[in-house]
């Protein structure tokens, strides 16, 4: 079923996903407060994008396999893809992507793409399985991108927030540079744990953490509610906003942009999960609701 969108609601969270995409739209808490972008163009028309077959961008925006090339844009395809409606009921919707005319242009593999969103409490789940059903290895990256309202509702500014990681980050953090992952890096922002996120941090685009050791972030002012990112096996981590934008991106991924000068073709690409005929991998994270962001 196609064109339906789904709201979840509970008494702390409810959560409005979209068949385009199947893209989270609306996140509120239980008063009603809004804790994700909300669209706006001046700044993003994005609000919680899923990243698939890729994350970031590819030398050219090309993929190269068997000699053949296939024009596809950053993320890939399935952010600006019509999901049909699979299952619905109370706390749970799962949305469904299937080849197309129009992926098999992009991308010359089999594959089905289910995404289940569920709703328990103060926790929403979203979990992305991607199934082969071909003859031959399925060569596939996938990615959150949500956009969080940065300063979220509860009192205090853009500087006031933190991003308090579960273990200290030491490995050094790369940038897009003309949409590829660079091949220079800088120091993690994140040694001690904790991050001040400012406008500073982001003029030169994204942060992109290649490998991470916490898989739980939360995210707010210390003292004041904000939320808990989660995300295991997941293992990479991209952090994004624009200078002046009240909105920051906090984004789990299984992949990464083509390292700058490779030119290999497209199933040798680094960060690539490689699902076997028949079987199938998935891909998740949780939004939790937290009453207290501790340091």
């Amino acid at each position: 079923m196609a064109g339906k969108s789904v709201t979840l609601s509970s008494s702390a969270l409810s959560a409005e996903i979209a068949p385009l995409g199947a893209e989270l739209v609306r996140l509120h808490d239980g008063a009603g407060r809004d804790l994700l972008w909300h669209g706006d163009p001046a700044f993003w028309a994005g609000r919680a994008p899923l990243l698939f077959p890729i994350v970031g961008r590819l030398p050219d925006d090309e993929l190269v396999h068997d000699g053949q090339r296939y024009g596809m844009k950053q993320h890939g395809f399935a952010r600006r893809s019509l999901f049909d409606l699979v299952e619905e009921q109370a706390g749970r919707a799962v949305f469904r992507l299937l080849p197309s005319a129009e992926t098999r242009a992009q991308y010359p593999f089999a594959f089905e793409l289910d995404v289940a969103y569920g709703l328990d409490d103060a926790t929403l789940t979203i979990a992305a399985t991607v199934r082969n059903p071909g003859s031959e290895s399925l060569p596939a990256s996938f990615g959150f991108h949500p956009a969080f309202l940065w300063p979220l509702p509860y009192g205090g500014s853009r500087a006031d927030h933190r991003l308090v990681f579960e273990a200290a980050e030491d490995e050094p953090v790369h940038r897009p540079v003309g949409g590829l992952l660079s091949a220079a890096t800088e120091p993690n922002p994140a040694a001690s744990g904790i991050i001040a996120p400012d406008d500073a941090m982001f003029e030169r685009d994204a942060l992109i953490f290649r490998t991470v050791r916490s898989h739980r972030i939360r995210f707010g002012v210390p003292g004041a509610p904000g939320l808990e990112i989660a995300f295991p096996g997941m293992p990479q981590l991209g952090l994004w906003s624009k200078p002046g934008a009240p909105f920051l991106c906090i984004e789990p991924w299984h992949g990464y942009a083509t390292p700058e000068a490779d030119a290999r073709p497209f199933v040798e690409k680094p960060g690539l999960a490689h699902i076997p005929p028949g079987g199938a991998q998935t891909f998740a994270m949780a939004i939790r609701w937290l009453p207290d962001i501790a340091l």
